[in-house]
């Protein structure tokens, strides 16, 4: 996969990691393939963007979004967990894996309103192949 994220080889961490059916997905910020932050101020589209990497990341190691059994999100802001809550409304309403939304102080770039991370367990077919 190419990554949307120069930290990775600065920190020596992987966007996502399988291990037999597991696959977990680091931290991810709302990047754009130049790096840059995309959509700055809108926390709506900065979590659909995160969770575009994610499942991008989750195909990449042999997964399907579908197979995801939690999710993260951390916000910057309080008043922001219902744009970040309807875009995860709108990319999981099908799975509606485990989720958890914490506030904290703040991010690596201050652009960023939104982390994610996610969890997956590969369906019992894919897990064979």
């Amino acid at each position: 996969m190419e990554s949307t994220s120069n930290y990775e080889n600065r920190i020596g961490f992987s966007r996502a990691v399988r291990v037999r059916d597991i696959i977990a997905v680091s931290g991810t910020a709302p990047l754009l393939p130049n790096g840059k932050t995309a959509s700055p101020g809108d926390a709506y589209a900065q979590t659909l963007r995160c969770f575009e990497i994610m499942a991008d990341a989750v195909k990449d190691v042999g997964g399907d979004i579908a197979d995801t059994v939690r999710t993260r999100i951390y916000l910057r802001q309080r008043e922001d967990w219902t744009d970040a809550a309807r875009a995860h409304a709108e990319f999981f309403m099908d799975v509606k894996p485990a989720c958890t939304f914490v506030v904290v102080k703040g991010f690596i770039q201050d652009e960023w309103l939104v982390e994610t991370e996610l969890d997956c367990i590969v369906s019992e077919h894919q897990a064979l192949l």
